[in-house]
């Protein structure tokens, strides 16, 4: 059992339930502007998280979080907890979804509507491990001979966590107190007085792990303990060619346990909107289940 007050959102349930409910869409809209220092975003529907390829390929993506802006835009936002191989790789084909499907019948001029990445990581790259400064990553496709940015509409941040160690004293931005709170929510026991206001108050509640019923302490539990074992793996392998295979194994040994948290969330009446987000399971599956 966890003895923290509030959730860690580093977690698959504690990432969804801050940023992934319906009534709790305010808070990623106010993470969202945070990170791209504008009001870009008033409003968001969120989309399916699942992608499936076009004729050229039969792969298919799951997103932690997929939504959209009022003007169209796309916004992936993904909490990555391990280091991969080829990271880079994954966030750049799962950003070509959001652009590929913009395609429309018939006569097209080809316009596109912007795709933004966000990537929340706790590992620090390789390449720049030594320089404990640099934690935050703005990319765009840039014309390297004139240093410009050469397409505006294709951006990815990816945000170091580990190399974030402000402390509560020291937030200037909205931005960096957002990344303070998903940093150190789990070892927080009260409410910051340097934090106080509508948002932050409202996820603090949220986060609030005695508030959960039964159904949703056990789905945290269950992803808590995956996000430990995965840490776990991590920590004690010394061949990095055998990380990545070694967390899969974790992951998929836990299927059995994201059914029996559908059962008991189906059980306690959860929609079923809810259950799909919270356990990753599809329409199907959980129609299936037998209590």
């Amino acid at each position: 059992m966890t003895t923290e007050r509030y959730i860690n959102p580093f977690t698959d349930f504690g990432f969804k339930k801050i940023f992934g409910e319906e009534p709790n869409k305010d808070l990623l809209i106010d993470f969202l502007n945070s990170v791209l220092k504008d009001e870009k975003v008033k409003d968001l529907q969120y989309m399916s998280t699942e992608r499936l390829g076009g004729a050229f390929t039969d792969r298919k993506v799951v997103y932690d979080l997929f939504c959209e802006n009022e003007r169209g835009e796309k916004f992936i936002v993904e909490m990555q907890k391990a280091k991969q191989k080829y990271f880079k790789d994954r966030s750049v084909f799962y950003s070509t979804f959001p652009i590929q499907q913009q395609a429309l019948k018939g006569d097209w001029n080809f316009e596109l509507k912007a795709v933004y990445t966000i990537g929340i990581l706790d590992f620090i790259y390789d390449e720049n491990k030594d320089n404990k400064e640099y934690f935050h990553r703005e990319v765009k496709l840039m014309d390297v001979n004139r240093k410009e940015v050469f397409y505006e509409k294709l951006t990815y941040y990816y945000f170091e966590m580990p190399k974030f160690n402000k402390d509560i004293n020291q937030l200037e931005t909205r931005f960096e107190k957002w990344l303070y709170v998903l940093k150190n929510l789990p070892r927080l026991e009260n409410y910051p007085q340097a934090l106080q206001d509508k948002l932050f108050e409202k996820l603090f509640k949220i986060a609030e792990i005695s508030k959960f019923n039964p159904a949703e302490k056990t789905a945290y539990e269950d992803s808590l303990k995956t996000y430990r074992d995965i840490n776990n793996v991590i920590h004690t392998a010394f061949d990095e060619g055998k990380i990545e295979g070694k967390i899969e194994g974790k992951i998929e040994g836990k299927i059995e346990g994201k059914i029996e948290i559908a059962k008991l969330m189906k059980a306690s009446g959860e929609t079923l909107e809810k259950i799909m987000l919270f356990t990753g399971l599809t329409k199907g599956e959980i129609d299936e289940l037998r209590g």
